[in-house]
């Protein structure tokens, strides 16, 4: 037993080393991405600002079918009719992703309407942008509900079936948020850190089920009228990433199998400073970057 023990122990950085080097070794390799020609996505939040332009990519990539759900249906229906006109077949169901019941109910519809869903994009999200104490009661519940609680719903409406079928991929919009929170958007900040803790636990207790996968991506500011006026210091510096980028480098990271995406990259060398640097440090940079003060000219829509 004792042998076992150590031989296991000795063997972990061996094990290791070589998932390093073959991870940098396909990384300068072309990848192999998911042929997406016979899959079914489902994208919340699919009406409008990020959600919309995942519809657009993955029906450019050649995805079979486009299910768009929402709130507003006047932007469901522009959407839906945008890629039809690409050629993509595409149906749109209004559903608020934080009301259980009605996820659960629409969920059956989609699959006696349009059969099953194999990619599912949990990209729905809203901001109060205030401070706890400014936040109104109801406020706070409705960004946990939609944010957090609405992808525990979604998910185990589809999951399921996917893995009975053995093909499947949870996909997550976060935030940058998630992993370094700024004053201003308590609310938004909290859902997403759960939401995040979500998708790590769900990605390791996926890891022995055969064809289903998970991805979260975690951008930077993006430029949607869902964070409008929000300002920070250095624009220039640290532009707000467009909405198209964060479309294509997510279904490129859904092809490729990627677990999670940070965007742009140098946000890696914020998740190894708040790692390495006292609070105070942390601090002076936030007042340095702006981000201590960015929601103070927030106009944003809920």
């Amino acid at each position: 037993m004792v042998w076992k023990w150590l031989g296991a122990v000795l063997l972990l950085p061996v094990q290791m080393l070589y998932l390093v080097l073959k991870a940098a070794v396909c990384a300068l390799l072309p990848p192999k991405l998911r042929d997406l020609s016979g899959d079914t996505v489902l994208v919340t939040g699919g009406g409008r600002g990020i959600g919309r332009q995942l519809a657009r990519e993955f029906a450019k990539r050649g995805a079979k079918k486009i299910i768009l759900w929402g709130r507003t249906e006047k932007c469901l229906k522009e959407t839906t009719e945008e890629i039809r006109m690409m050629g993509t077949e595409c149906h749109y169901f209004i559903c608020d992703v934080g009301n259980r019941e009605e996820v659960y109910q629409q969920a059956k519809a989609v699959r006696e309407k349009v059969g099953d869903i194999t990619i599912l994009v949990n990209n729905a999200a809203v901001v109060h942008g205030k401070s706890l104490m400014d936040s109104d009661d109801d406020a706070l519940l409705k960004s946990q509900h939609i944010n957090t609680l609405g992808q525990f719903w979604t998910t185990k409406a589809f999951l399921p079936r996917m893995l009975e079928l053995q093909n499947g991929h949870i996909v997550c919009l976060n935030s940058v948020l998630a992993l370094s929170a700024i004053p201003g958007a308590i609310d938004y900040c909290t859902s997403k850190a759960s939401s995040f803790a979500f998708m790590e636990s769900l990605t390791l207790g996926l890891l022995d089920c055969p064809g289903v996968n998970a991805t979260t991506v975690l951008p930077f500011h993006t430029s949607t009228e869902m964070f409008q006026g929000m300002r920070i210091r250095f624009p220039n510096l640290f532009p707000p990433l467009k909405p198209e980028t964060v479309a294509r480098r997510t279904v490129e990271a859904v092809q490729m199998n990627q677990a999670f995406l940070l965007l742009p990259w140098t946000m890696n060398v914020l998740v190894i400073l708040k790692s390495i640097l006292p609070q105070a440090a942390l601090e002076e940079i936030h007042k340095f970057s702006g981000s201590y003060t960015c929601m103070n000219t927030f106009k944003g829509r809920t």
